[in-house]
């Protein structure tokens, strides 16, 4: 049965002796935390997606009040990550510390049925399902980068983005079909909306429990995890300089919703058509995730994470552009897409391997942390000069901002070399 080996080629040996490549698929557990995630989006978008356009227009905010509120949605909870960061590494258990926070977001959808119309109920459970979201993105991301060979990292976040892009695609689909098939003017719609949201956020968390693992025993940290061993982190001149890049980035960055209603005032298609926006952004993400994360091994991940933010900025230039209306949403929505798919995983991707293993999800979160405190600052900034100057010129100056982030983000990280191994 080993004839077949007698007579092969020496020079087989000579091969076998090379450094092994990566190989090529992506590890089981990467593949779990995506069905995650897209289980979780294609819940969470169900109900979000159309928010900037039911605070505008159902309760006639103000864009500077809908900046605040815009602000606060993702910002407020901003510190959250850093007690799940710490938490996971202390207690080395990034699987729980993300369970919990899937699960806080899970019982934020049947919540919302209580909160009835009344606006601080309504803002307490918004603020409940983005602190469920802020203990669980550092846990899971650590559980990614310790899934994952590093010269593999931003394929394997590129696979993890398209599937929770896929989540956030279908979200506002199934919402639109579920309101077609009950009769959106009908009293139970949105009761039925909730209600099957919180069952798709369940089916997300049995996945977690059952097909993912959180790799303990190549985590284990020869000292305690302590809270001085993380604040220490900062003592890095690398960790700063990322801290520093990824809250500069932030604050030139605003929310999609402004993004939205600009169109939606510009282009003027009717409101119904508003949360299919969203749907045309993460249907671009999703398809180019997976394929920007591989390049951004080979290319470089810092070249492909400046990419991203110029193409934010040509959509911030095409908004008050002289193209057509159809053409003018169409290429603003795909440089959206072409954002997130060659900014959001490939950032924690550039991030992971400067980050201590004891110490992995402490530092996403410190990163993560600093982006959102600074995507607050740039809402509430946004919407006043929305107010004051008018969105053209507001939309023209946060371009700007973009473009002198990048050159400075250009200067602040190190330009790291291709990874050899995919060479």
């Amino acid at each position: 049965m080993y004839l077949s080996t007698i007579d092969r080629p020496a020079k087989d040996a000579a091969r076998s002796r090379r450094p092994r490549r990566p190989p090529a698929g992506i590890s089981a557990n990467v593949l779990a935390l995506g069905a995650v995630s897209l289980l979780t989006d294609v819940s969470s978008e169900m109900v979000t997606a159309v928010l900037p356009l039911y605070f505008v227009l159902a309760l006639d905010m103000s864009p500077a009040a809908y900046g605040v509120m815009d602000g606060l949605y993702t910002g407020a909870t901003a510190l959250l990550r850093l007690v799940g960061g710490y938490l996971a590494d202390r207690t080395r258990r990034r699987k729980r510390v993300a369970g919990v926070g899937y699960a806080i977001s899970a019982l934020a959808k049947p919540a919302l049925l209580v909160a009835g119309g009344s606006m601080p109920a309504l803002g307490a459970v918004i603020v409940a399902d983005r602190a469920g979201k802020g203990l669980r993105s550092a846990p899971r991301d650590a559980l990614i980068t310790l899934s994952t060979p590093e010269p593999m990292l931003g394929r394997a976040f590129g696979v993890h983005r398209a599937m929770d892009s896929a989540g956030a695609f279908a979200g506002p689909l199934v919402a639109l079909g579920l309101l077609a098939v009950v009769g959106a003017a009908s009293p139970a719609a949105f009761d039925a909306l909730f209600i099957t949201s919180f069952c798709i956020a369940c089916m997300g968390l049995l996945t977690l429990a059952l097909f993912t693992r959180d790799r303990r025993a190549e985590t284990s940290p020869a000292e305690p995890v302590t809270a001085r061993a993380a604040l220490g982190l900062l003592g890095s001149v690398r960790v700063r300089r990322l801290v520093y890049a990824a809250a500069l980035l932030g604050l030139a960055t605003i929310g999609d919703g402004f993004v939205y209603l600009v169109l939606m005032d510009r282009q003027g298609f009717s409101a119904g058509w508003f949360p299919l926006c969203a749907v045309g952004t993460n249907l671009v993400y999703l398809t180019l995730a997976a394929p920007f994360g591989a390049l951004a091994d080979r290319w470089g991940r810092k070249r492909m994470l400046l990419c991203g933010y110029t193409a934010l900025c040509v959509g911030y230039l095409l908004l008050f552009g002289p193209l057509s209306a159809t053409w003018t949403t169409v290429l603003v929505l795909g440089c959206l897409g072409m954002f997130y798919a060659a900014a959001d995983g490939v950032l924690m991707a550039l991030a992971g391997p400067v980050l201590p293993a004891s110490l992995r999800t402490t530092g996403l979160a410190l990163v993560q942390t600093a982006q959102a405190l600074a995507y607050l600052v740039s809402s509430v900034a946004f919407g006043l000069a929305w107010v004051n100057y008018g969105p053209a010129t507001a939309t023209r100056v946060a371009a700007g901002a973009v473009l002198a982030a990048i050159a400075v983000t250009a200067v602040l990280l190190p330009e790291p070399a291709p990874e050899e191994a995919l060479a």
